[in-house]
């Protein structure tokens, strides 16, 4: 099998991180071990390759309406420099992807996605695309062969970004640092010469920015961050720990919690879905769900004794009764010190505090659903 590699694949090889294979990309899992890269996001700050995730640009006059009608969120509410999570469901309000869109213009926007749908988004846009007979007032691009981005993440690297990235904002939102970015803001910067995009943005329950540029510049920019994190105890970090991370704060991975049977109101992300926008793909699905409710739930809960980690595709049982769902992820929590997961069961033990049990290597262990995010940063 030949996997491809991000831009950055020589720069994991000197810093002598492990490569598996992911999603067929041969990628770090780690550099020095999941646990220590974790606690450095948590603690201090942590930088991650996701130059295997997907740019699609979509311009024009009709690019607003066209994004409206096959996401999930509301894009009008997004002003120039602005970005939002949203979902891209079929017709049966099963999710396609879940993404980031930004508004990089008024009638120009960026879409990143997973990088194992990168395909399928891009033939499900481009049906979408056929179907709408917009006559040249959209413009679609797969742009994800030409960028590179990395994820700066924890709580210390405010401390340093200005450094790395220097100057103010050329474009998106105007600002005159990269740390007076806000939450979902995104800034235009001009690194050595190059324009770069910095979103305050990421998927690890920290403050941080994420840094789009073209493939050929992404490892200078990651050279550059990591030399000037080295002294507020920036590590490199890998997909182990993204993956304990992310499952801390509940943030649902596709292929895991998503897919394309399942849709944002069974995975718990309603939230993101704007019923009151007018019509989009999925949402008379979506409505009904809304209304009369789901006949599963995604639901977050702890191990509450000595147990190895809960796993995907484990058995959620009912006590003294048989399975009931399946855990989706599933891991130790290292900021916690327990086994932690997120599965779906029916809307009957959906409630936070109900008793459940997890089958592991073929016993039962006793485990407890909680409300979600598993893991809260506490005020220091």
């Amino acid at each position: 099998m030949n996997l491809k590699r991000t831009p950055l694949f020589s720069a994991h090889q000197k810093l002598g991180g492990k490569l598996i294979e992911f999603g067929g990309w041969e990628m770090p899992v780690h550099y020095s071990s999941i646990i220590d890269e974790h606690h450095a996001v948590r603690k201090a700050a942590g930088i991650f390759d996701i130059c295997h995730m997907g740019e699609v640009l979509v311009s024009g006059p009709g690019a607003e309406t066209f994004l409206n009608e096959t996401l999930t969120n509301d894009v009008r509410k997004l002003t120039v420099g602005q970005g939002h999570y949203t979902l891209m469901c079929n017709e049966r309000g099963g999710v396609v992807d879940d993404l980031y869109a930004y508004r990089l213009e008024a009638e120009k926007f960026l879409l990143i996605i997973n990088a194992s749908r990168i395909d399928a988004d891009w033939d499900w846009l481009q049906a979408r695309f056929d179907a709408t007979k917009c006559d040249g007032a959209i413009e679609l691009k797969n742009a994800s062969e030409q960028f590179g981005a990395a994820a700066v993440q924890g709580p210390r690297v405010a401390g340093f970004i200005d450094e790395a990235i220097s100057g103010g904002s050329i474009g998106g939102t105007f600002v005159g640092a990269a740390s007076e970015l806000k939450k979902n803001e995104l800034g235009v910067f001009v690194f050595n010469g190059i324009t770069i995009f910095a979103a305050r943005t990421g998927y690890t329950g920290e403050d941080g920015f994420e840094i789009i540029s073209s493939a050929e510049s992404i490892e200078t920019i990651w050279n550059k961050l990591l030399a000037v994190g080295h002294a507020h105890c920036l590590q490199p970090v890998g997909l182990g720990a993204r993956d304990t991370l992310r499952t801390e704060v509940c943030y649902p991975l596709y292929g895991h919690e998503l897919n394309e049977n399942t849709t944002p109101i069974e995975a718990g992300v309603g939230f993101f879905v704007a019923l009151d926008k007018g019509e989009f793909v999925g949402r008379s699905v979506l409505a009904a769900q809304k209304a009369n409710g789901t006949g599963k739930k995604c639901v977050a809960f702890k191990m509450t004794g000595p147990a190895a980690p809960p796993r995907p595709t484990y058995a959620i049982c009912a006590p003294g009764a048989g399975r009931i769902g399946d855990v989706v992820s599933g891991t130790q929590s290292p900021s916690l010190g327990v086994g932690i997961g997120m599965g779906y069961v029916p809307p009957g033990f959906a409630k936070p505090d109900t008793v459940i049990e997890i089958e592991i290597r073929g016993r039962r262990f006793p485990a407890v659903v909680v409300k979600k995010p598993i893991f809260k940063k506490t005020a220091s």
